[in-house]
């Protein structure tokens, strides 16, 4: 396990109280901390009317409003000069009649593990499109005391079980778990490390990682990380939250990969975001989004989907919105590209002046075109649907961490460095 912890100092003797009832201003005032409740505010008729930043592609200005996030795949139905139409059309990860790869979560891992005869794989491979897990959904249990187990099953499969604690500097405590196993030949194989870090500046994390292969080559990996610290500008609680998932085909040229975040703070600041890739043969597809809000009614939202086959078709749809105080703007471009090169695309944009009115514009490639202004309500979500309280009542193993006790006099040492590497900085792993 990893020696050391990030994080920052939190004013001595002080504690980060993160009480899900409430909003809380954190404030470092000469080494007392001060509470402020805060009740959330509703802003009445503000609702998002463009988007679920997660949907698929879809037509116009790029909203799907038919489901959730699901498995998805293009099919260019009509290009015109007026009109392209992108649907999502399967609920399969891979969506191919002849495709094995995750189309059944049982087919893809076999649990190789007889019961009642050592530890057990309790996971199935990760599905696209789910986000990032709650503590409860993952069953994190270490084990409090020094283990390291092996055995072997009837059928020849074996199993491993080790847990322990590693201490470091600065008060650096992490307890981990790990376990896994393998059948006879080597073909099925499964692993899980678990483990919770704490240190002196008030620092805690929580995480797992997760992986496995099948008898057919099908593969998966995931990982799952909550850190709660404090924030080295503003001295605010932070809780961080992050995954990443992938999963490739033994039989196909097929794969998936995506990398989650979620970043709150005491204050209402929030940052949400997800980059994903996947290929199925010779069709590939790229998505990315955000979502931004200040915590004092700033809002900032955007998408970009694009999908190409190895034919050289290319189709993509893209828009943004910002809005403060009833004032703000939307834009968008839905595009497609011929293997012969030919470019399709239509733009819109929007200006909400916050007094009822609305420019609207657009133009495409065919030579159609609009500019008006209308009489029209503006909506918008001005605060995150899960924000700081509802992370927070969802963090209680993350917050119930027990750090190691700190002799008197010694004093947390300062880290600047960033407490979470810039997950959108991360390039997917190679799905050929």
């Amino acid at each position: 396990m990893a020696a050391s912890s990030r994080g920052f100092t939190a004013p001595i003797g002080a504690k980060l109280d993160v009480s899900p009832s409430a909003y809380y201003y954190y404030r470092n005032n000469g080494g007392f901390v001060e509470f402020r409740r805060k009740k959330r505010k509703l802003i009445s008729n503000i609702k998002c009317c463009c988007s679920d930043s997660a949907m698929p592609i879809n037509s116009g200005n790029g909203v799907d409003k038919s489901g959730g996030g699901e498995d998805w795949r293009f099919d260019a139905k009509k290009i015109s000069a007026n009109y392209m139409r992108i649907q999502a059309s399967s609920s399969m990860p891979f969506p191919s009649p002849q495709s094995r790869f995750v189309s059944k979560p049982e087919k893809f891992f076999s649990r190789c593990i007889p019961r009642n005869s050592g530890p057990q794989s309790r996971d199935s491979p990760p599905k696209r499109d789910t986000g990032i897990a709650n503590e409860k959904d993952w069953g994190i249990s270490l084990l409090n005391d020094n283990v390291n187990e092996t055995g072997k099953n009837e059928d020849g499969s074996t199993w491993y079980r080790e847990s322990g604690e590693d201490l470091g500097d600065n008060g650096y405590r992490c307890r981990w778990t790990r376990m896994g196993g393998q059948s006879n030949d080597g073909t099925l194989e499964w692993k899980e490390t678990w483990w919770e870090k704490s240190d002196w500046t008030g620092y805690k994390e929580l995480g797992v990682e997760k992986s496995g292969k099948n008898a057919e080559g099908d593969s998966w990996w995931e990982t799952w990380r909550e850190v709660l610290h404090q924030d080295e500008w503003s001295n605010l609680a932070r809780i961080e939250r992050s995954a990443q998932k992938q999963a490739k085909s033994g039989t196909e040229n097929a794969g998936w990969y995506e990398n989650w975040w979620e970043k709150y703070d005491a204050k209402g600041w929030t940052e949400k975001g997800a980059h994903k890739y996947g290929r199925l043969n010779e069709q590939s597809w790229w998505e990315k989004w955000g979502e931004h809000y200040d915590g004092r009614g700033s809002v900032l939202k955007w998408t970009d989907k694009w999908a190409e086959t190895e034919l050289g078709t290319k189709w993509g749809d893209k828009w943004e919105e910002k809005f403060f105080a009833g004032i703000g703007s939307r834009q968008g471009e839905t595009w497609h590209v011929s293997p012969r090169g030919e470019r399709w695309s239509r733009t819109w944009g929007e200006e909400h002046f916050g007094n009822g009115k609305v420019h609207k514009y657009g133009k495409s490639t065919t030579g159609e075109s609009w500019d008006i202004v209308v009489d029209e309500g503006t909506y918008y979500e001005a605060e995150p649907h899960y924000g700081w309280a509802d992370v927070v009542g969802d963090s209680t193993q993350l917050l119930s961490i027990e750090p190691r006790e700190r002799p008197p006099g010694v004093f947390p040492n300062m880290d600047f460095g960033p407490s979470v590497p810039p997950e959108d900085e991360l390039p997917p792993p190679s799905l050929q």
